[in-house]
């Protein structure tokens, strides 16, 4: 976790984005073979999403797989909760290995209290914003998030197309932490490729979430090497 501290304290120090290969796209009958592979990469944390079949219209990974993946992983888990009522369970995400906690804007009617909720147990706390969400949502609550993802795609299922709005929606929260002297950093979910990682960077991202083009790569190492420079 002294990692994740360090990397909000002086991100705009940073060059290189921070890079979470997403799970999802890795292959189940192989998951510690691909644990394995990001542990001896330079990518920084596993992402990990959370589908409930309800808040997205799919279901994935349970409690039992994350504490499995907690055994082998080396590196932090960036536990990305897309369920309805997340505050149900956020001490177990805790207790399965989830060191930053991000929840849905859109699922949490009493966000600062899910926030505070989350930091009491030891995790840092996110925020996610789907793409049809503007950023201004978080105007008064911008100071309290350690991090917000930005939904490059609609939630649910990985491989899909990049919506190209993102960027100008990271410009504007970019801008709206700056004004606020925040230090929160901001998360990129969805369709991130090689060719638009850099635009990202630039427009104000600092973690790269990368499924299919870390593992549909023929060398996921060098795919995930290629996506920080």
């Amino acid at each position: 976790m002294g990692f994740f501290i360090f990397a909000a304290q002086n991100i705009k120090y940073m060059k290189a984005p921070l890079i979470a290969p997403s799970l999802l796209s890795a292959d189940f009958a192989y998951l510690a073979r691909d644990i394995e592979m990001i542990n001896n990469s330079e990518a920084d944390w596993f992402h990990i999403d959370i589908m409930d079949g309800m808040f997205v219209p799919n279901i994935s990974f349970g409690f039992p797989v994350l504490k499995a993946i907690q055994k082998h992983a080396k590196k932090p888990l960036d536990v990305h909760l897309m369920i309805e009522k997340p505050d149900r369970y956020l001490e177990d995400f805790k207790n399965a290995g989830a060191e930053i906690l991000t929840v849905h804007y859109e699922a949490c009617p009493h966000l600062h209290r899910t926030l505070q909720a989350i930091k009491a147990l030891g995790m840092k706390a996110g925020v996610s914003l789907n793409p049809h969400t503007p950023v201004n949502v978080l105007d008064d609550i911008i100071s309290d998030i350690d991090l917000v993802l930005i939904m490059s795609v609609n939630p649910g299922f990985g491989g899909q197309k990049f919506i190209e709005h993102t960027y100008e929606k990271v410009r504007k929260l970019k801008q709206l932490i700056t004004s606020n002297k925040a230090k929160t950093i901001i998360e990129i979910d969805g369709g991130v490729t090689v060719e638009n990682a850099s635009k990202l960077v630039e427009a104000g991202a600092n973690v790269l979430v990368a499924g299919s083009t870390v593992f549909n790569s023929e060398n996921p190492v060098q795919a995930i090497i290629d996506l920080k420079k």
